[in-house]
This record gives structure tokens, sequence and C-alpha cells, in this order.
């Protein structure tokens, strides 16, 4: 399941224009309390009987860079079987602006992006690494992205609220 959160976030970000890039892979994971880095940030707005559980997200490069590529780790348990079916509903926004709201098929996704975990996923413990290839062409803006994944039976799966921030900072990195 690990493999279909991250193939979820990933699917949100190929599917979106100012994101799209190369094919994902799927990962699941869990956490409850916000996780902010500094060009971008998470926080898991599932309950503890979601499907799925993720304990983290990491990105590198942290910010993502367009033009770059970025490597999503993603870490969870998977409490019952994740049939075909599942499904996630993502809403992309650029402040109030909805830039873009699909459904995805979970594991057709997984499927054509020759991910690693594949439908149906067995309860467990799951690490998922992706790496995809930003386009150069993703606006030099902040976005949130919603994520709401479902069972095939429409259970909740999972909840992620993410914010990604693309502006360049006018002031270099202090180390």
């Amino acid at each position: 399941m690990v493999g279909l959160l991250s193939l979820s976030l990933l699917s949100l970000l190929v599917g979106v224009p100012a994101f799209s890039a190369t094919s994902p892979e799927q990962e699941v994971i869990l956490d409850t309390p916000a996780r902010t880095m500094e060009g971008w940030s998470y926080v898991n707005c599932g309950l503890p009987t979601d499907v799925v559980q993720v304990k983290s997200i990491s990105v590198y490069p942290d910010p993502p860079k367009p033009g770059k590529n970025l490597t999503l780790t993603a870490v969870g348990t998977v409490n019952e079987v994740v049939k075909v079916g599942a499904y996630a509903d993502v809403t992309v926004k650029l402040g109030l602006i909805k830039l873009l709201t699909k459904q995805f098929d979970i594991c057709h996704e997984a499927s054509a992006a020759n991910a690693s975990i594949q439908c149906p996923v067995d309860a467990g413990d799951y690490t998922v690494v992706q790496t995809v290839a930003l386009p150069n062409e993703i606006p030099r803006a902040k976005f949130s992205i919603n994520v709401r994944g479902y069972t095939v039976d429409d259970e909740d799966m999972l909840c992620l609220d993410l914010k990604v921030d693309f502006m360049q900072s006018p002031f270099p990195r202090i180390f």
C-alpha cells in the first residue's frame, strides 16, 4: 500500500499539466502530524481506521526543483487488502483556484507505471521509493494538493493534504 500512496502522490503530480512527469510508482504510508520541509509539506488528515496508515513521506531534492528528478520515499502500513478498483480523488489548487479535480484508479495507475507494487496489495508494512522527472515548465507558484483515497467498497483508505512551493526564493540558502 505504501506503493499505492506513492503512486497516488506521484499520479497527482503526473496528472496535473503543471506537474506532468514520467510514470510514477506506488506507495502508501502513515503518520498524523504535519511534516514541513523547505519547499513542501504534508498533513495526514486520515483516521486511525483508514486502510492505509502513512508513517512518513520524504522527497529529494528538498525543495523539489522544476527540470530535475524528484525522488519520493513513502513508508506506511496497509491494514487490509487493497483490491482492484481502489481510487483516489485529487484536487490541485493554486491559491483558491482549482487547477485540477480528477479521480485516479490507483491500481490502473500502478500497472501503467510498471510500479513495484501491484494490486491486490496485501496487508503489511511497505517502503517504496520512486523517481520521476519534473518538467521545466512547472509554474513558479505554490500549489495545494488534496488526496482522498477509497477502497473498491468506498471505505476510507487514506487522506493527505500536501503543499508544494515552486517559488524561487530571492535569498540563497545558508547552511
